[in-house]
């Protein structure tokens, strides 16, 4: 995997990505992740996330907007260890994990705002690859995320 450090790319690219505001945590075993976006309107229901992680991932990051709803989880071990098999690099939620300890042992870039342990439902509801808008940034499919230490970055096009 190629390193990159947030910072050094919010300096050399300053003007060309958006830089998401504080408040997730990192969760995952893989503090540095970056790919290409997939996006996911969660709405309370982790249908369209247990899709999308379970179909190849190529390399890409899945964002989840649950719109902060800290009620349920809408990732868990299970979806984590699929994440993995499929090859995605990472999944971000706007919104709550659960199982925290196990996918802090897995290699999977994972950040969220916090844990709970119930899960979300299961009602087929929500969006896949739509325009979302939190933490002060907006997450576009097909746009390039990077995540570190030290936060996430967002930009058009690939950096590295």
């Amino acid at each position: 995997m190629t390193t990159f450090k947030t910072a050094d790319l919010c300096d050399e690219f300053e003007g060309e990505v958006q830089v998401v505001l504080p408040g997730l945590r990192n969760f995952g075993g893989r503090a540095r992740f970056h790919g290409e976006m997939v996006t996911v309107r969660a709405l309370g229901d982790f249908s369209r996330v247990r899709e999308q992680v379970r179909s190849a991932g190529a390399g890409k990051v899945l964002v989840v907007d649950n719109q902060a709803a800290m009620g349920a989880a809408m990732l868990g071990d299970l979806l984590a260890a699929a994440a993995i098999e499929n090859g995605w690099q990472g999944v971000v939620v706007n919104g709550c994990i659960r199982d925290s300890a196990d996918i802090a042992a897995m290699d999977l870039g994972v950040k969220a705002l916090g844990c709970v342990p119930a899960r979300g439902a299961r009602a087929e509801q929500g969006d896949v690859n739509v325009e979302l808008e939190f933490l002060g940034a907006v997450f576009r499919p097909g746009d390039f995320l990077y995540s570190d230490e030290d936060g996430i970055l967002l930009c058009a096009r690939a950096l590295v």
